[in-house]
């Protein structure tokens, strides 16, 4: 063989190794980039059932959200009878889009977030003391055009943070050092400056979200005795002292509330409405009490309009419908391959639960009037944001869930 061709020949072999190097650097470069972009989002499928009740019912709250609005929207807002849908079908987008991108988000980043959202919803409700009073409390931050109330972002970071916490300390919880001072800290912090706003039935929700989580937890059950007597003679000082005036009024016209000489119009034309649907209902779009009888038939009581145009069979369908959720939601949550997403998903899906529930109980006078909204329902741009975001990290554990199967 000529020595050119040798020459000719070893240089051919040597571009061929060097292009099968440059094609196995860049195949491991993608590869690398793959695993990062993995680490980040999870592509793999979400929980059906779950997605499409969450959508069920968001359609249904914009529908009897119209339905409930138009006449107070056209009274107050210059014959605009969209005035209030309009707002909410533009948060409720947001809201899916929020969904959808939480759902491919991989929940356990939430891990390193925990104490920041924690600190940023501090600092929130440190806040919202210094904002203009709006019916005679501190709920809302205003910025422009947009509000929101803080204790919806509270809400969440205790959630969160306990499910941080206690997943850390899980062997630890029934030790008083790691399974009670911390959450006590953070309850008590959290629950005092939503005394101060006033805002009672947010109280209540977080203290029983945090209750339920450090007994999933496994913190011993005389430590709830301790905290309940502790918790029991604090209200009853704040009753004796006369700083719960405005809740025990409303206490008083939860005992008789159709005695003519207590203030309780509210509640009164939620059970008429109530009663006036039967067991069929008046037809949607039907509702009498609705038109400025109830205060903001939109907000807090708007199961009562429910309840008088799809009668006692459509509100039962719409609880129902609750219920298949919430089941769902522990379903996924049990299924988690890790302790911190099977408590942060218990943890949401018991929030959302807790304020059915109290609604209802609202609605219904079967509780003291404490102005808890219905979620999906409720008008609220971005207490609806908040929790189409929190029902998508229930749809990112349960991608990882399904990551697992495969």
């Amino acid at each position: 063989m000529r020595p050119n061709r040798i020459l000719e020949k070893a240089y051919r072999e040597s571009v061929a190794v060097g292009k099968n190097t440059a094609i196995s650097e860049t195949r491991q470069l993608l590869e690398k980039r793959k695993k990062r972009f993995k680490l980040f989002l999870i592509n793999s499928k979400v929980d059906m059932p779950f997605l499409l009740l969450t959508l069920l019912l968001l359609i249904l709250g914009l529908i009897m959200l119209f339905s409930a609005s138009h006449p107070n929207a056209y009274h107050f807002h210059k014959g605009n009878s969209y005035y209030f849908i309009k707002s909410q079908a533009i948060w409720a987008i947001l809201g899916v889009v929020t969904l959808f991108f939480m759902s491919y988000l991989d929940y356990h980043h939430f891990h390193k977030l925990a104490v920041p959202i924690l600190c940023i919803s501090t600092i929130l409700l440190a806040l919202v003391l210094c904002m203009p009073v709006r019916n005679g409390v501190h709920r809302w931050i205003s910025l422009g055009p947009v509000s929101f109330q803080a204790s919806e972002v509270s809400k969440f970071a205790i959630v969160l943070s306990f499910a941080h916490f206690i997943s850390i300390n899980f062997k630890r919880m029934n030790k008083f050092k790691y399974g009670v001072i911390p959450y006590a800290a953070i309850l008590a912090i959290t629950a005092f400056l939503l005394y101060l706003e006033p805002h009672i039935s947010c109280i209540i929700i977080v203290v029983l979200l945090a209750g339920g989580m450090l007994y999933i937890g496994g913190v011993k059950l005389r430590w709830f005795g301790v905290v309940l007597i502790v918790a029991l003679a604090a209200v009853g000082y704040l009753i004796l002292s006369n700083k719960l005036s405005y809740a025990s009024a409303r206490v008083i016209n939860w005992l008789d509330p159709f005695n003519p000489n207590v203030n309780n119009w509210q509640t009164k034309q939620g059970l008429y409405a109530i009663g006036s649907g039967g067991f069929w209902g008046l037809g949607l779009g039907q509702s009498r009490q609705k038109h400025l009888f109830i205060p903001d038939p939109h907000n807090d009581f708007i199961f009562a309009v429910v309840c008088e145009e799809l009668g006692f069979l459509g509100a039962f369908i719409i609880l129902l419908i609750f219920s298949m959720l919430v089941w769902r939601g522990i379903v996924i949550s049990m299924r988690a391959k890790d302790k911190f997403g099977a408590l942060l998903g218990i943890g949401l899906t018991a929030q959302m639960a807790l304020q059915v529930i109290l609604n209802i109980f609202v609605v219904t006078n079967t509780i003291p009037n404490t102005g808890i909204s219905l979620p999906f329902f409720s008008y609220g741009g971005t207490a609806l944001v908040m929790l189409l975001a929190q029902m998508g990290i229930i749809l990112s554990i349960s991608r990882n869930v399904n990551l697992e199967k495969t």
